[in-house]
């Protein structure tokens, strides 16, 4: 019988401890997440559509930023770079 009582008490003990690591690495939310399938669809199409605006937007802006530069060095009047970059300029706000 005590035997018995010893071998329930170190799995109490165990069981206790694995949940205070559960509860440290959140691993408890990460298997609601993982075992919920409209959850991940949900989290998965979000991200998506984030990675997606936020790529559009980035290249748009560097793209806007060549362009000036690109612009600025027409300016300048180099003699050989100038005539290139005016049409490349020029293709690029044609396709506009």
């Amino acid at each position: 019988m005590w035997l018995k009582k010893r071998k329930i008490n170190l799995l109490e003990k165990s069981i206790q401890k694995l949940i205070s690591i559960l509860q440290e690495g959140n691993y408890l939310e990460w298997s609601y997440i993982l075992g919920n399938k409209k959850e991940i669809i949900k989290r998965n199409l979000l991200a998506g559509i984030s990675r997606g605006v936020g790529i559009g937007i980035g290249v748009t802006i560097i793209t806007a930023i060549l362009i000036i530069l690109l612009q600025k060095i027409v300016t300048l009047n180099i003699p050989v770079i100038g005539e290139y970059i005016a049409d490349i300029v020029e293709i690029v706000e044609k396709s506009r």
